[in-house]
């Protein structure tokens, strides 16, 4: 059942109308200075094949078939007027790291509840999955404007708990979204680096367009840690009292190591990639947002 303001206790449902604030104000400023459109592009689905005519523009050539079978026909497409946008959004206990309300799962609802709202705007479909090690929270995919709405709500109402599995979490997903549309996934992808990268690629098997959001803490990518110092792990019971000092080189070499390996991974299974820091400006992460998604189009 979706998330809605009825649900939620007096003081939830203030925080879950400073989101929405919040997530206006970024999202009007945003577009205040920004004219392009659409946003994300349309969703399309192949239809068949038809023989070429002299006039038809060549972008539209299936060239593999050429290879082929040395003849040329045209790819038709039925264009879907609605996007559908699916908000996946980790909640595992790794993103509850940071400081005060400045954690990576904060910073995360923010960007979702900006990007649900850009959606909305373009009058097109969107959702939102939270999950751990299994989904915790789901809303439909929905056109109104108030569906806004319940997609904070469910934000409100989770808090970061549990491991990540990002593997079994992408299949319910597809079985859950089975038409193709847009997924868009906010994650630190701590805890479970090979699950989350297979899961990765059960969205694009299925026909899902893929974004990655990598979303991590400003400390977790500069390590700017001197005085001795106890590191406990949020999603196992490990912890490790020592002088940073001496860990800081070999951590950023297996830092670069496993965002290089996750770019990677991304870029062969042809998902956007963007590495996001909890200090970027939300307005910033946007504008990298959409200028990636029109890269992605024009392809």
């Amino acid at each position: 059942m979706p998330a809605s303001k009825r649900f939620l206790p007096p003081e939830a449902v203030k925080r879950v109308q400073r989101l929405e604030l919040q997530a206006r104000q970024i999202v009007e400023g945003f577009l205040s200075g920004s004219h392009r459109s659409p946003y994300f592009g349309q969703s399309v689905e192949f239809v068949q094949h038809r023989q070429y005519v002299p006039g038809d523009d060549v972008r539209h050539v299936d060239w593999k078939v050429w290879a082929r079978q040395d003849r040329l026909v045209i790819k038709q497409y039925e264009e879907d007027t609605n996007l559908r946008c699916t908000l996946l959004i980790d909640s595992s206990a790794s993103m509850s790291y940071g400081h005060g309300a400045a954690t990576k799962f904060e910073y995360a609802a923010v960007l979702a509840a900006c990007l649900a709202l850009l959606v909305l705007k373009q009058q097109d479909a969107v959702g939102s999955v939270l999950f751990d090690n299994r989904i915790r929270g789901r809303v439909p995919l929905r056109t109104s404007q108030k569906h806004l709405t319940d997609i904070l709500a469910s934000l409100e109402s989770t808090s970061p708990a549990d491991k990540t599995d990002l593997d079994s979490v992408f299949r319910d997903v597809v079985q859950t979204f089975p038409k193709r549309g847009l997924m868009i996934l906010i994650s630190d992808l701590l805890g479970a680096e090979e699950s989350a990268l297979r899961g990765i690629d059960t969205l694009r098997r299925a026909g899902h367009d893929v974004m990655v959001l990598h979303l991590l803490h400003d400390d977790e990518l500069d390590f700017p840690f001197t005085d001795p110092t106890r590191f406990e792990g949020l999603e196992s019971s490990d912890h490790l009292t020592c002088n940073p000092r001496a860990l800081r080189e070999g951590y950023m070499a297996a830092l670069e190591r496993f965002l290089d390996r996750t770019r990677r991974t991304c870029a062969a299974s042809n998902s956007d990639y963007m590495l996001v820091r909890t200090s970027d400006a939300p307005d910033a992460v946007l504008s990298n947002i959409l200028n990636s998604r029109m890269h992605s189009v024009r392809r």
